[in-house]
């Protein structure tokens, strides 16, 4: 499905250059005399380079139709992780060139969205927050309260953020997927 560049918007998914493109901020430009363009920032879904093109604003742009499918992650073997079709139980397996920085959030169970293009798996959705269990960090201060000093932990899937001084390993924490940091003690 084509449209002209003007109709562009974040989070779309675009063919430029015979490969899939993540659109992640536009800014339509109109440069004193010149002719009206469009600035996109795009991230190439393959290799997962941003890059920065300029679009003329009567370019056509070809939209990419993606199938979105909900799976649940079961588990690991090396390079390859592998996934269940929640409503066909269908396993299939992704790997970490597919996932990025996904696999510092995946823990079994965790239900993500994968979007499929022609078939192949081609970028994943995780959900916002991910509870994970603290594997490593320095003891906890007696007293201590919620300031901006914080301290290094290491969580069960090997991603390491900052928390305050009165976690403890063993606990459990809310971690934003998005930024990959602390949010929350969780009960």
């Amino acid at each position: 499905m084509a449209f002209s560049a003007n109709q562009m918007r974040p989070g779309m998914v675009i063919i430029h250059d015979n490969e899939l493109y993540s659109v992640f901020s536009i800014t339509h430009r109109t440069p004193g005399n010149l002719r009206a363009f469009v600035q996109a920032k795009i991230r190439n879904l393959r290799t997962g380079t941003m890059i920065e093109h300029r679009f003329r604003s009567d370019d056509r742009i070809e939209r990419a139709t993606l199938d979105e499918l909900e799976m649940e992650y079961l588990y690991n073997d090396g390079d390859a992780f592998y996934f269940m079709n929640t409503e066909n139980y269908e396993q299939t397996h992704l790997t970490r060139d597919t996932l990025g920085d996904a696999v510092s959030y995946l823990i079994p169970n965790l239900r993500i969205k994968i979007e499929f293009y022609e078939g192949k798996p081609v970028s994943v959705e995780l959900p916002q927050t991910v509870d994970l269990e603290i594997t490593e960090t320095e003891p906890g201060l007696k007293g201590a309260t919620v300031s901006n000093v914080t301290k290094a932990a290491t969580l069960e899937t090997g991603l390491v953020v900052q928390v305050p001084p009165f976690i403890e390993t063993g606990e459990k924490i809310r971690v934003n997927t998005a930024e990959g940091t602390y949010l929350e003690r969780v009960k």
